[in-house]
């Protein structure tokens, strides 16, 4: 079952870099009570997703904070570290951005999200989408259609329904 707008998010728990060290984090205690924007791609340091989808929600992230959000979130399947360095590489911790990693890409299989493609080498990765969640549910969700395009899960597409 692909996630649809109106769904709650399952439980899952994902891991980002506190002090230097993987920290496990409770995806719903991260909701609750909050309105949170998750965009995921299919990999760090990976071409689009380098140069134009994590730009595209530094680039807004000011604007989607003074609209109430409390956090924008960067997921994919990577380990912690690998998105901790990217997170700093990029500018997006900088940035306000939190790079959290679903390690095993459980919770990318369990919302319906996950791909291969093999002639990059990627491989149970977790396709290009973008949602504004409030309290745990999605009110909004963008995934990306077209391979290797940013346009419907930009940060400036996501903003225009906040």
């Amino acid at each position: 079952m692909t996630i649809s707008i109106g769904d709650q998010l399952p439980a899952a728990t994902l891991m980002k870099i506190v002090d230097g060290a993987p920290v496990s984090v409770a995806l719903s205690d991260v909701l609750k009570g909050r309105r949170v924007v998750i965009f995921a791609l299919p990999g760090a340091f990976t071409r689009t997703c380098t140069a134009a989808h994590v730009p595209s929600f530094m680039r807004t992230a000011d604007q989607f904070r003074a609209k109430g959000v409390d956090e924008i979130i960067c997921l994919s399947v990577n380990d912690p570290f690998v998105m901790d360095a990217w997170g700093k590489s990029t500018g997006g911790l900088d940035a306000g951005i939190t790079f959290m990693a679903d390690a095993d890409g459980s919770y990318t299989k369990t919302i319906g999200l996950a791909f291969d493609a093999a002639p990059a080498g990627l491989f149970g990765r977790s396709r290009r989408y973008s949602m504004f969640i409030e309290d745990g549910v999605v009110r909004q969700y963008r995934p990306e259609e077209k391979a290797g395009g940013c346009e419907i899960s930009s940060g400036e597409a996501l903003l225009e329904l906040v």
